[in-house]
């Protein structure tokens, strides 16, 4: 049996170094902690995925990301960009802070960040204070968990699981670089 987690055990488990699911607009993500090496090491393990990759990071609001980004290597044009679509399920690709861990962002002197529009990741996150790392659930090779019962199949009965349901969104969220606007994923 799954644990059905409450916002509140969902912070626990966050603020003891673990790796949840959640769900966001259109699949299941897993998150954790961004600033635990520890715990975002447990979520490349899981998910069976290369580190040099770099990971998602998701807020509550703009603010949030402040200590991961160089908010002053953009431009007020990308910043009104970037804005116009959020909340909502536009990831961007942003300048990362000096002090921005390698387990976050890989290989990148990037960081892709997102503030989501889903009711119970913006509560999570507003409540725990921070952003949370957000990637597929999913092995890496096998297509993004689209309920709970496939999280369980992929990571097991008893996987840590935000309440929630899916947003209306078919597709992963679109990837933006800020850079030029270019959009990545669709």
């Amino acid at each position: 049996m799954s644990k059905k987690l409450s916002i509140n055990a969902a912070i626990d488990y966050l603020s003891n170094q673990q790796v949840i699911a959640y769900p966001t607009e259109s699949i299941f993500g897993l998150g954790c902690d961004p600033d635990s090496e520890k715990a975002v090491k447990q979520l490349l393990e899981l998910k069976k995925r290369d580190i040099n990759k770099g990971l998602i990071l998701i807020a509550d609001n703009y603010q949030q990301l402040l200590p991961y980004i160089d908010d002053d290597g953009l431009s007020t044009e990308q910043k009104n960009m970037m804005f116009e679509s959020w909340p909502g399920h536009v990831t961007w690709i942003l300048p990362k802070n000096s002090a921005t861990p390698y387990f976050i962002t890989g290989q990148f002197d990037t960081i892709a960040v997102r503030v989501t529009a889903h009711p119970v990741v913006k509560a999570l996150c507003h409540q725990y204070g921070k952003p949370i790392v957000s990637t597929s659930a999913n092995l890496s090779g096998y297509a993004p968990c689209q309920t709970s019962e496939q999280v369980q199949q992929q990571f097991g009965q008893s996987f840590p699981i935000l309440q929630g349901k899916l947003g209306n969104k078919t597709n992963p969220s679109q990837i933006r670089d800020s850079r030029n606007g270019q959009i990545i994923r669709y």
